[in-house]
C-alpha cells in the first residue's frame, strides 16, 4: 500500500509518526519503505491554482484588449507598431497558455 504525503520533508516525518506500519517498513528495509511514498502534486488537490492562472490570464487578454482599443481611440492611427507587436506576443502567449490549460489532457477521460 502506498502512504501518500505532502512534498516536504514535514511531510514525511508526520507521516512517519502517524502510521505504525510505514514505521515497522521503515525499521525492516528503509530503502523499500521510502519507496512505498507517494507524495502528493499540489496540481492535482488544490483547484485554485487553476483558478488563479486562468483568471490572471484572461485578464492580462482583456487589458490588453482593452489597452489597444482605447490607444487606437485616443491616437487615432499613430500607435507605434513595435508596441502593437508587443501586445500581440503577449496576448497570443496568454491565449497560448489558456488554451493548453483548458483544453482535455489527451491520457483523462
Amino acid at each position: 500500500m502506498k502512504t501518500p504525503i505532502d512534498n516536504t520533508f514535514e511531510g514525511f516525518k508526520v507521516a512517519l509518526k502517524n502510521d505504525p506500519d510505514l514505521q515497522k517498513k521503515f525499521q525492516e528495509d528503509p530503502v523499500k519503505a521510502v519507496e512505498t511514498i507517494v507524495t502528493k502534486n499540489p496540481i492535482e488537490t488544490d483547484s485554485w491554482i487553476y483558478r488563479i492562472i486562468v483568471i490572471s490570464l484572461g485578464l492580462a487578454v482583456l487589458t490588453i484588449v482593452v489597452t489597444l482599443t482605447i490607444m487606437s481611440m485616443k491616437d487615432g492611427n499613430q500607435i507605434n507598431a513595435q508596441v502593437i507587436t508587443i501586445f500581440t506576443a503577449i496576448s497570443s502567449g496568454a491565449i497560448g497558455a489558456l488554451a493548453g490549460l483548458l483544453a482535455p489532457s489527451p491520457g483523462k477521460n
